[in-house]
């Protein structure tokens, strides 16, 4: 066998376990690992401003196709702490993704020295596996267990630790002997499928929740196909939206208290029967369990064991991959197709499209200041089929996601349930890497944007093109709404006397010079009738300079978007489409 560094073997397995995409920020107590990266050559390394950025760049990257996992790399110290927020973000749901650090040698870690921190014990709760890894030996072992930890049961991130001196210690190891571990994941049996099927086809009103299990175990077809034999309709959760195309006929909508529509809130509390498949029940999907839960039947498919339960009690629960559950209710079901046993629920589809046709909210307004309604009807209009939106948090995604459409698995990419400030800019060079050649558009308000602008820099660096709409209303929007209970409106406003950008109007932050001497592009839009003429502008300057390229509409300071505390109880506090012409881009015109 060869002697080597053992930074030498474990990139040796990250070739082979198929994970080269790496993000990261490189310091003295990393720089062995480094070094090994570079006479290897088969890795490639974005150089991120911040170890935050990078860990959502990995992020970002293990979320855009089935089967990636990124790579975030720091030194020892803070750059593990900085990790920590993507670490979380990942974890909350649940994406692979491997943290690497360099850490003090092992004679000096328990001696408080210099950037040396029980990053191991940090890292713990919002990881699935930490270790510090202090015998050389171990090295390969620990590699080989963090890929099969990630990769089964519930996907999640892992953090290795690397002290110095084990970094450069040499080993025996030969990379032709070295195998992946089986990726263990739990699979439904046919007597469990069975009587889930016979709950479903006794339903009158049967829904399917399709949550990111499904997305995560690349088995949005199968889910389709389902759907389509059964004949019956789908609520994707905003994790799994895309899992079925918003256009598709039996794409009845999300629910929710913030990121739902209206159709879809109001078939799911028409519904007697819910199959969910991949979700986890997240509060700000049921809201309330007693009006959620009321005069329905549940039934809960998930890979995790634990989960099931958790929220409420299901009338079945089912510890099963979402890839493996729907196959086997695939074969099912066409078994009591061809056995014409099915029922027929032509009549429940018909009303939930007559719903989806009608109950919509308006976005058509040509107020200025812009209203955000308007901005996502335009984006509706300028970007495609083909396009991957990227966001996290605040009412700008919270409006997205109301308005926005949705055509396929992964076009969707959002930091659902950590919702950290800045993720969306990192996240979305970390999907441009993701997706080569594909229209990535992100979606921020002023405060998210701001948060990491500083890595927009990375995407100038290394030709990450996207489109990356900012809508800025000056305000953290999100927080001045929720403040509205407690009768204050303050603190919150992002906006000042900018005295060298007496262009921005108040709104603060000239985010144009800042973009640009960041070495990106940026155009600033103030009336709704010049947004079509801004997005094409957009595209044309990012395929030109391959550069990410930021449109910053600047919307009236106060809107209220639509959410309330119940499914049944929402606020909607604009007008509501009474004709066409207030939603011109809904997936079905209004009737």
């Amino acid at each position: 066998m060869a002697k080597m560094r053992t930074v030498d073997a474990a990139i040796a397995i990250l070739e082979k376990e198929g994970a080269t995409e790496a993000f990261g920020l490189p310091g003295a107590a990393i720089n062995p690992f480094y070094s090994a990266m570079r006479a290897h050559g088969g890795i490639r390394h974005t150089l991120a401003r911040h170890v935050e950025g990078a860990s959502h760049m990995a992020d970002g990257y293990s979320r855009a196709a089935d089967g990636n996992i990124g790579i975030c790399i720091g030194t020892s110290g803070p750059a593990g702490t900085d990790m920590i927020t993507g670490l979380y973000a990942s974890w909350a749901d649940s994406i692979p993704m491997l943290c690497i650090t360099g850490q003090a040698p092992v004679s000096k870690l328990h001696k408080e020295d210099f950037q040396a921190v029980d990053i191991e014990s940090i890292a713990k709760p919002v990881t699935k596996f930490a270790m510090t890894i202090l015998e050389p030996g171990q090295v390969p072992g620990a590699f080989q267990k963090a890929f099969q930890v990630m990769r089964s049961g519930r996907p999640g991130p892992v953090l290795l630790d690397l002290p110095i001196d084990v970094q450069m210690a040499e080993i025996e190891f030969d990379i032709d002997a070295y195998e992946p571990l089986p990726v263990e994941k739990p699979k439904a049996s046919r007597k469990q499928l069975e009587k889930a099927l016979d709950m479903l086809t006794a339903a009158k009103h049967p829904l399917i929740v399709a949550g990111g299990g499904i997305i995560n175990a690349g088995a949005s077809a199968q889910l389709v196909e389902l759907a389509e034999l059964l004949n019956v309709p789908v609520i994707p959760t905003l994790m799994g939206w895309g899992a079925i195309p918003d256009d598709h006929d039996l794409m009845a909508g999300m629910v929710g208290l913030q990121t739902s529509h209206r159709y879809g809130n109001e078939t799911f509390l028409q519904s007697d029967f819910v199959i969910g498949i991949g979700n986890r029940w997240a509060n700000r999907h049921t809201g309330g369990l007693d009006t959620y839960t009321a005069g329905r039947k549940f039934v809960h498919i998930d890979i995790e064991p634990t989960q099931i339960g958790r929220v409420f009690s299901p009338d079945l629960g089912i510890a099963s991959d979402a890839g493996a559950a729907l196959d086997g209710l695939l074969e099912l079901a066409r078994e009591r197709k061809a056995a014409s046993t099915l029922p027929d629920y032509s009549a429940w589809v018909a009303e939930c499209l007559e719903r989806k046709g009608s109950l919509h909210r308006k976005t058509h307004f040509d107020n200025v200041p812009i209203k955000p309604q308007r901005v996502y009807e335009e984006m509706n209009k300028a970007f495609g089929k083909d396009t991957t939106y990227v966001s996290t948090i605040g009412l700008s995604q919270i409006a997205g996601a109301q308005m926005l459409h949705v055509f396929g698995a992964r076009k969707w990419i959002n930091a659902g349930q950590a919702g950290p400030l800045g993720w969306t800019a990192p996240a979305a060079l970390g999907v441009v890497r993701g997706k080569p050649d594909e229209n990535v558009v992100a979606l921020s308000g002023d405060y998210d944007f701001q948060f990491m602008i500083e890595e927009l820099a990375v995407g100038a660096q290394f030709n990450l093109p996207y489109i990356h709409v900012v809508v800025n209303n000056s305000y953290l929007g999100l927080i001045r709404q929720s403040q509205r209970g407690f009768n204050m409106d303050y603190h919150v406003s992002l906006g000042f006397d900018n005295i060298n950008s007496p262009e921005t109007m108040g709104y603060g932050v000239d985010h144009i010079k800042v973009v640009e001497g960041l070495g990106c592009k940026a155009i600033r839009v103030e009336n709704p009738e010049d947004m079509p003429a801004a997005f094409d502008k957009a595209k044309a300057l990012r395929d030109e300079f391959k550069v990410p390229v930021v449109v910053e509409v600047i919307l009236e300071k106060v809107t209220n978007i639509s959410m309330g505390l119940e499914i049944n109880a929402v606020n909607e506090f604009e007008e509501l489409a009474e004709t066409a012409a207030d939603a011109p881009t809904a997936i079905l015109a209004k009737a």
